[in-house]
């Protein structure tokens, strides 16, 4: 019952930067986290990034600590993540995902809730 809306996937090349956003809507009120997960072609459901809605904490893949950051404005029920430093490997398609509950360990996918569409995101090499 939260649906989500990811945007600002593209192409970029090899040490750039880009910024996804996910829109959250519907029941809104009970979020607890939000994050990030990815799919590489020919590869399985990867755990990117989390955020704690109310107080903010984060946590990250060993993959991306250092050059992504989650961040999030709960008046706009928005959930960003800043990309930098881009490798080939971080091609794939990017999923919003949203939880109601703290239980469950935010690195398997059965954790979350709601998913949105997915937005791809392409790093050439």
């Amino acid at each position: 019952q939260v649906q989500l809306v990811e945007s600002g996937g593209g192409l970029v090349q090899a040490g750039g930067s880009l910024r996804l956003s996910c829109a959250a809507s519907g029941r809104t009120f009970s979020l607890y986290r939000m994050g990030w997960f990815r799919q590489a072609p020919g590869k399985g459901r990867e755990f990117v990034t989390a955020i704690q809605w109310s107080g903010g904490s984060t946590y990250y893949a060993d993959s991306v600590e250092g050059r992504f950051t989650i961040s999030r404005d709960t008046a706009k029920n928005t959930v960003y993540l800043q990309m930098n430093s881009l490798k080939p490997e971080d091609t794939a398609v990017y999923y919003c995902v949203a939880s109601t509950t703290q239980l469950g360990s935010p690195v398997w996918w059965g954790t979350w809730g709601s998913w949105g569409q997915g937005t791809q995101v392409t790093v050439p090499s």
